[in-house]
C-alpha cells in the first residue's frame, strides 16, 4: 500500500481555502498554556537528577523548570552531555555560565558560546578560547546580532 496521495487541482484549493492561519508563538500559547509547575514536578526533576543514567540526567538539565540549586549540580555532574545540557539551557543562571565557560570540554564551551542568555564578559573570554570551535561560534553568533542590529536601523 502506498502513502502517496494525489489530490485533483479543486483538492488543493479547497484545502487551502480551508487551512487555518498561522499562529503567532503568544497565540499558541494562549490556546495551549503549559500546565503549572507543582511541588510533584520538582519532587520528579530532583528524583531524575539522581539518576545512574546520564540521558536522564540530560532531561533535567534541559528542563526550564529545574531548580537553581539542581543546575548548580548537574553543572558539576561527571557526563560532559549533562553539562552540555546545563550549558544550552536558557534557564541557567548567568553564573553558572560564567563557571560552565571555563569547562575542560569544548562542547561545553561552545554550548556555553550560543546560549542567548550569557554575559558579555564571557562572551569576550570565549572568542578568545583554545578551541577554534568555540571561537568560531562566539564569531557566528557575533554576526547574528550585527545582523539583526542592521534589520533593525533599515526597518526604522
Amino acid at each position: 500500500m502506498s502513502c502517496i496521495r494525489f489530490n485533483t487541482p479543486a483538492q488543493l484549493a479547497q484545502m487551502r481555502e480551508l487551512a487555518p492561519s498561522m499562529l503567532t508563538a503568544e497565540e499558541a500559547a494562549r490556546l495551549h498554556p503549559a500546565p503549572p509547575v507543582t511541588e510533584s514536578k520538582i519532587r520528579r526533576l530532583r528524583l531524575l537528577a539522581e539518576s545512574g543514567n546520564p540521558k536522564i540526567r540530560e532531561s533535567v538539565a534541559s528542563s526550564y523548570n529545574t531548580p537553581t540549586d539542581l543546575f548548580a549540580k548537574l553543572a558539576k555532574d561527571s557526563d560532559e552531555g549533562v553539562r552540555a545540557c546545563v550549558a544550552r539551557n536558557e534557564a541557567t543562571p548567568c553564573d553558572l555560565l560564567r563557571e560552565l565557560a571555563s569547562d575542560d570540554s569544548a562542547s561545553v564551551r561552545g554550548w556555553v558560546a550560543v546560549n542567548f542568555y550569557v554575559p558579555a564578559d564571557v562572551m569576550d573570554e570565549l572568542a578568545e578560547d583554545e578551541s577554534e570551535v568555540v571561537r568560531s561560534l562566539v564569531a557566528w553568533k557575533a554576526s547574528l546580532a550585527r545582523e539583526a542590529d542592521s534589520l533593525e536601523l533599515a526597518n526604522a
